[in-house]
Protein backbone atom coordinates (compact mmCIF):
# COMPACT_ATOMS: atom_id res chain seq x y z
CA UNK A 1 0.00 0.00 0.00
CA UNK A 2 1.21 3.64 -0.74
CA UNK A 3 2.57 5.42 2.33
CA UNK A 4 0.30 8.49 3.48
CA UNK A 5 1.48 11.67 3.81
CA UNK A 6 2.21 11.47 7.58
CA UNK A 7 4.01 8.33 6.92
CA UNK A 8 6.88 10.37 4.98
CA UNK A 9 10.06 9.61 6.15
CA UNK A 10 11.51 12.67 7.90
CA UNK A 11 14.84 12.21 7.54
CA UNK A 12 16.52 14.19 5.07
CA UNK A 13 19.58 12.84 3.38
CA UNK A 14 20.48 15.67 0.91
CA UNK A 15 22.09 18.99 3.21
CA UNK A 16 21.79 22.29 3.05
CA UNK A 17 23.68 23.49 0.18
CA UNK A 18 24.66 21.95 -3.43
CA UNK A 19 26.22 22.98 -6.29
CA UNK A 20 22.42 22.70 -8.59
CA UNK A 21 20.79 25.49 -10.45
CA UNK A 22 18.30 27.30 -8.50
CA UNK A 23 14.90 25.80 -8.89
CA UNK A 24 16.90 22.47 -10.22
CA UNK A 25 14.07 19.69 -10.44
CA UNK A 26 16.75 17.11 -9.83
CA UNK A 27 17.55 18.12 -6.39
CA UNK A 28 13.58 18.10 -5.56
CA UNK A 29 12.88 14.47 -6.76
CA UNK A 30 16.48 13.75 -5.46
CA UNK A 31 15.44 14.21 -2.07
CA UNK A 32 12.23 12.43 -2.12
CA UNK A 33 14.37 9.44 -3.55
CA UNK A 34 16.35 8.84 -0.65
CA UNK A 35 13.31 9.84 1.67
CA UNK A 36 11.66 6.58 0.04
CA UNK A 37 14.88 4.11 0.01
CA UNK A 38 15.59 5.31 3.49
CA UNK A 39 19.01 5.83 3.00
CA UNK A 40 20.52 2.07 2.66
CA UNK A 41 21.19 2.75 -0.52
CA UNK A 42 24.57 2.89 -2.63
CA UNK A 43 24.04 5.06 -5.70
CA UNK A 44 26.15 5.19 -9.03
CA UNK A 45 25.76 7.95 -11.69
CA UNK A 46 27.59 8.80 -14.89
CA UNK A 47 29.11 12.54 -15.16
CA UNK A 48 25.76 14.18 -15.01
CA UNK A 49 24.00 17.42 -13.07
CA UNK A 50 23.52 14.57 -10.38
CA UNK A 51 27.63 14.40 -10.33
CA UNK A 52 27.51 18.32 -10.01
CA UNK A 53 24.66 17.56 -6.94
CA UNK A 54 26.97 15.38 -5.03
CA UNK A 55 29.86 17.81 -4.87
CA UNK A 56 33.37 16.62 -5.49
CA UNK A 57 35.43 14.58 -3.31
CA UNK A 58 35.79 14.39 -0.15
CA UNK A 59 32.98 17.11 0.30
CA UNK A 60 29.13 16.29 -0.60
CA UNK A 61 25.93 17.30 0.14
CA UNK A 62 24.45 13.91 0.16
CA UNK A 63 24.56 11.69 2.68
CA UNK A 64 24.78 8.26 0.80
CA UNK A 65 27.61 6.71 -1.02
CA UNK A 66 28.23 7.29 -4.25
CA UNK A 67 30.10 5.57 -7.14
CA UNK A 68 31.27 7.77 -9.91
CA UNK A 69 31.47 6.09 -13.28
CA UNK A 70 32.19 6.98 -16.80
CA UNK A 71 28.89 7.98 -19.22
CA UNK A 72 28.18 4.48 -20.70
CA UNK A 73 28.67 2.35 -17.88
CA UNK A 74 26.63 3.27 -15.22
CA UNK A 75 24.18 0.31 -15.45
CA UNK A 76 27.53 -1.88 -15.65
CA UNK A 77 29.04 -0.45 -12.57
CA UNK A 78 25.98 -1.03 -11.21
CA UNK A 79 25.69 -4.88 -11.91
CA UNK A 80 29.15 -4.53 -10.42
CA UNK A 81 27.68 -3.06 -7.13
CA UNK A 82 24.95 -5.57 -7.16
CA UNK A 83 27.83 -8.44 -7.82
CA UNK A 84 30.34 -7.37 -4.65
CA UNK A 85 27.28 -7.13 -1.98
CA UNK A 86 25.82 -10.37 -3.11
CA UNK A 87 29.93 -12.03 -2.18
CA UNK A 88 29.53 -9.96 1.15
CA UNK A 89 25.99 -11.14 1.80
CA UNK A 90 24.45 -7.76 1.82
CA UNK A 91 21.26 -8.04 0.80
CA UNK A 92 19.82 -5.08 2.97
CA UNK A 93 21.57 -2.51 0.54
CA UNK A 94 19.59 -0.98 -2.46
CA UNK A 95 21.63 -0.47 -5.20
CA UNK A 96 20.43 2.68 -7.33
CA UNK A 97 21.82 3.69 -10.99
CA UNK A 98 21.11 6.98 -11.81
CA UNK A 99 21.56 8.85 -15.05
CA UNK A 100 19.83 11.79 -17.08
CA UNK A 101 18.28 11.10 -20.42
CA UNK A 102 21.58 11.40 -22.03
CA UNK A 103 23.64 8.71 -20.17
CA UNK A 104 20.38 7.02 -20.46
CA UNK A 105 18.90 7.33 -23.68
CA UNK A 106 21.49 7.40 -25.93
CA UNK A 107 25.33 7.05 -24.66
CA UNK A 108 24.33 4.18 -21.97
CA UNK A 109 21.36 2.14 -23.57
CA UNK A 110 23.76 -0.67 -24.20
CA UNK A 111 24.49 -1.16 -20.38
CA UNK A 112 21.42 -1.02 -19.81
CA UNK A 113 19.31 -2.85 -22.07
CA UNK A 114 21.79 -5.94 -20.97
CA UNK A 115 21.67 -5.73 -17.66
CA UNK A 116 18.01 -5.54 -18.22
CA UNK A 117 18.28 -8.74 -20.32
CA UNK A 118 19.64 -10.33 -17.39
CA UNK A 119 17.25 -9.19 -14.52
CA UNK A 120 20.10 -7.71 -12.26
CA UNK A 121 18.70 -6.74 -9.29
CA UNK A 122 18.90 -2.70 -9.12
CA UNK A 123 17.16 0.42 -9.78
CA UNK A 124 17.63 2.25 -13.07
CA UNK A 125 16.34 5.83 -12.34
CA UNK A 126 16.50 8.23 -15.78
CA UNK A 127 15.30 11.75 -14.45
CA UNK A 128 14.48 12.88 -17.70
CA UNK A 129 15.34 16.70 -18.67
CA UNK A 130 15.35 16.24 -22.33
CA UNK A 131 18.81 17.30 -23.32
CA UNK A 132 22.34 17.05 -22.16
CA UNK A 133 21.87 19.92 -19.14
CA UNK A 134 24.84 19.53 -17.79
CA UNK A 135 27.50 20.28 -20.65
CA UNK A 136 25.02 22.98 -21.89
CA UNK A 137 22.23 21.63 -23.40
CA UNK A 138 23.20 19.91 -26.59
CA UNK A 139 20.06 18.21 -27.75
CA UNK A 140 19.50 14.18 -26.99
CA UNK A 141 17.16 11.52 -28.17
CA UNK A 142 14.86 12.53 -25.62
CA UNK A 143 14.41 16.41 -26.81
CA UNK A 144 10.93 16.95 -27.69
CA UNK A 145 10.07 18.01 -31.71
CA UNK A 146 10.23 21.77 -32.14
CA UNK A 147 12.77 22.48 -29.22
CA UNK A 148 15.47 24.67 -29.26
CA UNK A 149 19.05 23.32 -28.32
CA UNK A 150 22.85 24.09 -28.68
CA UNK A 151 23.16 21.42 -31.39
CA UNK A 152 20.05 22.89 -33.35
CA UNK A 153 20.74 26.66 -32.69
CA UNK A 154 18.90 27.34 -36.38
CA UNK A 155 16.31 24.70 -36.72
CA UNK A 156 14.76 22.85 -33.67
CA UNK A 157 14.87 19.73 -33.51
CA UNK A 158 13.07 17.59 -36.16
CA UNK A 159 12.54 14.66 -34.95
CA UNK A 160 10.50 13.07 -32.00
CA UNK A 161 11.16 11.88 -28.44
CA UNK A 162 12.14 8.49 -28.01
CA UNK A 163 9.61 6.19 -26.47
CA UNK A 164 12.42 4.62 -23.71
CA UNK A 165 9.37 3.75 -21.53
CA UNK A 166 8.11 1.22 -24.38
CA UNK A 167 11.84 0.28 -24.86
CA UNK A 168 12.26 -0.87 -21.05
CA UNK A 169 8.97 -2.68 -21.11
CA UNK A 170 10.36 -4.94 -24.11
CA UNK A 171 12.75 -6.24 -21.70
CA UNK A 172 9.99 -7.80 -19.69
CA UNK A 173 11.08 -6.55 -16.23
CA UNK A 174 9.04 -7.03 -13.40
CA UNK A 175 8.00 -2.76 -12.65
CA UNK A 176 8.59 0.38 -14.39
CA UNK A 177 6.71 3.62 -13.80
CA UNK A 178 6.49 7.80 -14.47
CA UNK A 179 6.69 10.41 -11.90
CA UNK A 180 7.72 14.14 -11.67
CA UNK A 181 9.18 15.82 -8.62
CA UNK A 182 6.00 17.82 -9.52
CA UNK A 183 3.74 15.31 -7.54
CA UNK A 184 6.38 13.98 -4.74
CA UNK A 185 4.11 11.94 -2.92
CA UNK A 186 3.11 10.27 -6.05
CA UNK A 187 7.21 9.47 -6.82
CA UNK A 188 7.62 8.37 -3.18
CA UNK A 189 5.37 5.82 -3.72
CA UNK A 190 6.87 4.44 -6.78
CA UNK A 191 10.35 4.57 -5.17
CA UNK A 192 9.24 3.02 -1.64
CA UNK A 193 7.16 -0.21 -4.09
CA UNK A 194 10.26 -0.44 -6.10
CA UNK A 195 12.78 -0.92 -3.27
CA UNK A 196 10.20 -4.27 -2.54
CA UNK A 197 10.93 -5.75 -5.99
CA UNK A 198 13.48 -7.96 -7.16
CA UNK A 199 15.01 -7.79 -10.58
CA UNK A 200 15.94 -4.98 -12.58
CA UNK A 201 13.14 -1.56 -12.01
CA UNK A 202 13.13 1.53 -14.58
CA UNK A 203 11.84 4.85 -13.06
CA UNK A 204 11.65 7.45 -15.90
CA UNK A 205 11.38 10.63 -13.98
CA UNK A 206 10.65 13.90 -16.08
CA UNK A 207 12.56 16.65 -14.59
CA UNK A 208 12.11 20.10 -15.26
CA UNK A 209 15.15 22.10 -16.16
CA UNK A 210 15.10 26.58 -15.28
CA UNK A 211 17.85 27.15 -18.09
CA UNK A 212 17.82 24.20 -20.37
CA UNK A 213 13.97 24.94 -20.39
CA UNK A 214 14.07 28.61 -20.55
CA UNK A 215 11.63 29.44 -17.49
CA UNK A 216 11.74 31.31 -14.48
CA UNK A 217 13.31 29.04 -11.51
CA UNK A 218 10.13 29.67 -8.95
CA UNK A 219 8.00 28.03 -11.81
CA UNK A 220 9.61 24.34 -11.61
CA UNK A 221 6.68 22.94 -9.61
CA UNK A 222 3.73 24.44 -12.09
CA UNK A 223 5.68 23.43 -15.39
CA UNK A 224 6.03 19.87 -14.24
CA UNK A 225 2.18 19.95 -13.24
CA UNK A 226 1.57 21.65 -16.31
CA UNK A 227 3.35 18.93 -18.04
CA UNK A 228 0.93 16.09 -16.80
CA UNK A 229 -1.87 18.24 -17.20
CA UNK A 230 -1.57 18.13 -20.76
CA UNK A 231 -0.58 14.70 -21.43
CA UNK A 232 2.85 15.68 -22.10
CA UNK A 233 3.53 13.37 -18.80
CA UNK A 234 1.86 10.67 -17.71
CA UNK A 235 2.16 9.24 -14.37
CA UNK A 236 1.63 5.43 -14.53
CA UNK A 237 3.51 2.21 -13.51
CA UNK A 238 3.73 -1.11 -14.55
CA UNK A 239 4.11 -3.96 -12.36
CA UNK A 240 4.48 -7.51 -13.85
CA UNK A 241 3.20 -6.34 -17.31
CA UNK A 242 -0.14 -4.86 -15.89
CA UNK A 243 -0.65 -1.21 -16.73
CA UNK A 244 -2.39 1.35 -14.15
CA UNK A 245 -2.48 5.31 -14.07
CA UNK A 246 -1.47 7.01 -10.92
CA UNK A 247 -2.00 10.20 -8.75
CA UNK A 248 -3.17 12.98 -11.56
CA UNK A 249 -3.04 11.14 -14.95
CA UNK A 250 -5.28 8.65 -12.99
CA UNK A 251 -7.56 11.59 -12.04
CA UNK A 252 -7.86 12.89 -15.50
CA UNK A 253 -8.19 9.54 -16.70
CA UNK A 254 -11.61 8.80 -14.88
CA UNK A 255 -13.18 12.69 -14.51
CA UNK A 256 -11.49 14.60 -17.61
CA UNK A 257 -8.83 14.59 -20.46
CA UNK A 258 -6.29 16.94 -21.08
CA UNK A 259 -5.89 20.30 -21.52
CA UNK A 260 -4.06 21.61 -24.53
CA UNK A 261 -0.32 21.28 -24.79
CA UNK A 262 -0.22 25.00 -25.59
CA UNK A 263 -0.75 25.73 -22.15
CA UNK A 264 3.04 23.96 -21.51
CA UNK A 265 4.30 24.97 -24.75
CA UNK A 266 3.89 28.79 -24.26
CA UNK A 267 5.50 28.94 -21.16
CA UNK A 268 9.16 27.86 -22.25
CA UNK A 269 11.68 29.50 -24.02
CA UNK A 270 12.84 26.44 -25.86
CA UNK A 271 9.72 26.12 -27.78
CA UNK A 272 9.92 29.75 -29.38
CA UNK A 273 10.56 28.95 -32.72
CA UNK A 274 8.47 25.80 -32.79
CA UNK A 275 6.21 26.03 -35.90
CA UNK A 276 2.44 25.57 -35.57
CA UNK A 277 2.81 22.27 -37.87
CA UNK A 278 4.73 21.19 -35.50
CA UNK A 279 2.45 22.41 -32.34
CA UNK A 280 -0.48 20.47 -33.90
CA UNK A 281 1.98 17.00 -34.53
CA UNK A 282 2.60 17.38 -30.76
CA UNK A 283 -0.68 17.66 -30.08
CA UNK A 284 -2.25 14.54 -32.32
CA UNK A 285 0.89 12.72 -30.81
CA UNK A 286 -0.43 13.14 -27.13
CA UNK A 287 -3.93 12.60 -27.89
CA UNK A 288 -2.69 9.26 -29.61
CA UNK A 289 -0.97 8.17 -26.67
CA UNK A 290 -3.30 9.05 -24.23
CA UNK A 291 -5.78 6.80 -26.24
CA UNK A 292 -3.72 3.85 -26.33
CA UNK A 293 -3.09 4.15 -22.32
CA UNK A 294 -6.80 4.51 -21.59
CA UNK A 295 -7.16 1.00 -23.85
CA UNK A 296 -4.60 -0.52 -21.56
CA UNK A 297 -5.66 0.53 -18.25
CA UNK A 298 -8.85 -0.36 -19.02
CA UNK A 299 -7.65 -3.91 -20.66
CA UNK A 300 -5.72 -4.63 -17.32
Amino acid sequence: MPEKLFKVNTEEYILPGNRACQGCGLTLAYRYILKALRGNTIMTVPASCLTVLHGLYPITSVEVPCLNCTFASTAASASGLVAGLAALNRSDTTVVAMAGDGGTFDIGIQALSGAAERSTDFIYVCYDNEAYMNTGTQRSSATPAGALTTTTPVLTKQQGKKDMMKIMEGHDIPYLATCTPSFPLDLYDKFVKAKRIKGTRYIQIATPCPPGWVYPPKDTVKIGRLAVETGIVVLYEIENGKFRFTGRSKTLAEKGNPAPVINFVERQGRFKKMSMEQLGHLQRWVNSRWAEYLKRAEAS
